[in-house]
This record gives structure tokens, C-alpha cells and sequence, in this order.
């Protein structure tokens, strides 16, 4: 038999599989580095080519999860980033789908003015929120971190489920209701199964800022126990000395919340595509 025109010689897929394990590599170096960083012994890592942790060691990463106050920090920047995923999300979605399905007084201004507030960084409003936190009590608290982070996830996901519900077709909420759904509930049954991958990356977005800011958690937050863990990680690196292994230990620590995330949302995308677009 002939070979296909569409199958690739061997001298294409080598060079395929060649720029394709380079880009890997260069990708997964630096965290290889920190990997070795992280597991070698020593305060300050070794000029190598290879990163391998030589010699082995769990004292950095002992030293890390030992410390006093660090399972209260994994848990402050745990319910911080998931409160604001869930607030952010919450307030979004009956905003969102009113812009998308209705038209009414002000909807345009109102667009203007969200997008208006992803133009400024939310450093910028740091003054103000802490004078507002101040005024009601809300510093050091993880409320008061959860209505900062809000402030600028909410206007991001009003944005990307409007999209989102634009793209789903108004034929499925009428004909729910023409079967006797109130409107409550076809948005409930339909629009909401059938926009699960816009919700998921959303939430996944939503949790990642607030996981990953730094400046207003260090400003707003005073106390030890209550601290975020991008502050303490900063900490292991100062003006005069530089903890190397403890910081990559814990960025290590860090990154396994975001990937278990990560993988969360994968598994919504996947099973969301297809849902409430099939009346059974």
C-alpha cells in the first residue's frame, strides 16, 4: 500500500518530537532548580548544569512545615482564595446573565464602569480599602482580605460569564419554560450545566489571584498566625540574608493547592461541555 500524503515522513516527526521535548525542557528547568533547591543541603545553591539534590536532604522542607504558625497560614490562604472564588463567582452570575439576557437602564454605562475598574491595579486602591477595613474592624481579619480580593474578582467574572451566556442559545431557556420552568429554573437546569467550563476557569482565575497577591495581604495583615502564605514565603528571603532552601520547600508547599485546582477545573471542562445542551 502507498504511504498516505497526510501521514508525516520520520525526518518531520523527529523534528516534531525534537522542538517538542525542547520547549518541555526549557519549560521544566527552572522548576528543577527548585526542586533541587528545595532537597539539597546548604543555604544558597550550587552553579551547576544539572539540578540534582546532591546531597539529599528533608531539612528545608522540616524546617518549613515545622514553624509554628505555618498550618494556620496554609489555611488563611486556603479559605481566603476559595471564599473569594465562591463570592466572586456568586455575585457574578445573576449579574452576568441580566446583562446577557435583558436589556434595561444603564447596562451600557455599567459595562463601561466594570471594564473601567480592570484598568487600574488593585494596589492602587490599597490606601482606601485600608482606611474602610480600619474603619469597621476588619484588619487582620480574612474577611476583610476576602472584600479587597473581591473587589476586582467580581468585575473579571461578570465579563467572562456574560460571554459565556451569550454563547448559549436562548432556544433552550424557552423551550424549558414552555415545558413549565420558570425562568429561575431554566437558568438553574439549563443555562447553569451548560456554562460549567466558563464557571470552572472563572473560579480557577478568581482563586489564583487572591492566592498568589502579595502587597495588599502584607498590608492588611499584622498578625503571625493570620498571614497568607506569599508572605511568609517572602520572608525567607531578606535584605541581609536569604533562606534559598526553605524558600524553595515552600514555594514547593505552595504550588500543590494550585495544582490540585488545576486539576479540579480540568475535570469540570471535560464534563461540562456537553451538559444541558441534550433534553432527556
Amino acid at each position: 500500500m502507498s504511504k498516505s500524503r497526510d501521514q508525516p515522513s520520520w525526518i518531520e516527526s523527529v523534528c516534531t518530537h525534537a522542538v517538542a521535548v525542547t520547549a518541555v525542557a526549557f519549560a521544566l528547568y527552572p522548576v528543577l532548580w527548585v526542586v533541587a533547591t528545595a532537597f539539597t543541603e546548604g543555604r544558597a545553591p550550587e552553579r551547576r548544569v544539572v539540578p540534582i539534590p546532591t546531597p539529599f536532604t528533608l531539612e528545608h522542607l522540616s524546617n518549613v512545615i515545622s514553624a509554628p504558625s505555618f498550618g494556620f497560614q496554609v489555611a488563611n490562604s486556603l479559605i481566603v482564595s476559595v471564599a473569594t472564588a465562591l463570592v466572586g463567582v456568586a455575585i457574578a452570575l445573576p449579574a452576568a446573565y441580566a446583562m446577557s439576557r435583558f436589556d434595561f437602564v444603564g447596562k451600557r454605562g455599567g459595562l463601561r464602569v466594570l471594564l473601567a475598574t480592570q484598568m487600574f491595579p488593585l494596589v492602587g486602591a490599597a490606601v482606601p480599602l485600608y482606611l474602610l477595613l480600619d474603619t469597621l474592624g476588619l484588619l487582620d481579619t480574612r474577611s476583610g482580605l476576602v472584600i479587597c480580593y473581591a473587589t476586582t474578582a467580581v468585575p473579571f467574572a461578570i465579563f467572562q460569564l456574560r460571554g459565556a451566556f451569550d454563547s448559549i442559545p436562548k432556544d433552550l431557556e424557552e423551550a424549558a419554560m414552555v415545558d413549565g420552568a420558570t425562568r429561575f429554573g431554566a437558568f438553574a437546569r439549563v443555562v447553569l450545566p451548560a456554562a460549567r467550563p466558563a464557571i470552572a476557569v472563572t473560579a480557577l482565575f478568581a482563586f489564583m489571584s487572591a492566592y498568589n497577591e502579595y502587597i495588599l495581604a502584607a498590608t492588611m495583615l499584622g498578625k503571625e498566625h493570620m498571614l497568607t502564605l506569599p508572605v511568609v514565603l517572602q520572608r525567607y528571603v531578606g535584605e541581609h540574608n536569604a533562606q534559598w532552601g526553605s524558600f524553595a520547600a515552600g514555594s514547593l508547599i505552595v504550588s500543590i493547592p494550585v495544582m490540585a485546582m488545576f486539576y479540579w477545573a480540568q475535570r469540570h471542562l471535560v464534563s461540562g461541555l456537553t451538559a444541558g445542551g441534550v433534553k432527556g
